[in-house]
């Protein structure tokens, strides 16, 4: 990709960071949106999948997840508000889990540099995870568009310092 390129996507992916931060309830609802839209693309690549997978043992896995995924997709897609609570709810627990899981390998981590970035990492997702599961459901109308703001502008900053560090090596 040019230089030029990774310069226009990260303007773009700053734009949007700051539009969902300042504007959290639309952009949970665009976050509830595009998760639903993932799941319709996770059905079509375990479509393929079918194609490729040999044995029915795996045939019938992916015929199955594909199902499955289209289903979600399709649940999210109709009924958006409804599915903002199931996916702030599925979020938080989701930072629970990760977040207990980093802890506990950070633990395992003791006497590398790696130790304390792994457990701050966990006790952030702790926090976050408890932040969201404590204000619930008045979390669920900001929680994803926040974290959508978030990773735009993270996201958007990583590929502006790509595109300037790709700069120096021409």
């Amino acid at each position: 990709m040019s230089r030029i390129l990774f310069l226009i996507v990260s303007v773009l992916s700053i734009i949007g960071g700051i539009y969902a931060l300042l504007n959290p309830v639309p952009a949970t609802l665009v976050a509830t949106v595009l998760t639903g839209w993932f799941f319709l693309l996770y059905a079509v690549v375990h479509i393929v999948a079918v194609f490729q997978a040999e044995g029915w043992g795996g045939r019938l896995w992916s015929i199955l997840i594909a199902v499955l995924a289209f289903i979600v997709g399709i649940e999210v897609l109709v009924n958006p508000l409804e599915n903002v609570l199931t996916l702030t709810l599925m979020v938080a627990i989701l930072f629970l889990a990760s977040g207990i899981a980093k802890i506990v390998v950070s633990f395992q981590l003791k006497g590398t540099p790696m130790l304390w970035p792994v457990l701050l990492s966990g006790v952030a997702s702790v926090i976050l995870g408890f932040i969201i599961l404590t204000n619930f459901p008045v979390s669920a109308a900001v929680a994803l568009g926040f974290l959508l703001g978030v990773e735009l502008l993270s996201s958007g900053i990583a590929t502006l310092a790509f595109a300037y560090a790709t700069r120096d090596r021409a």
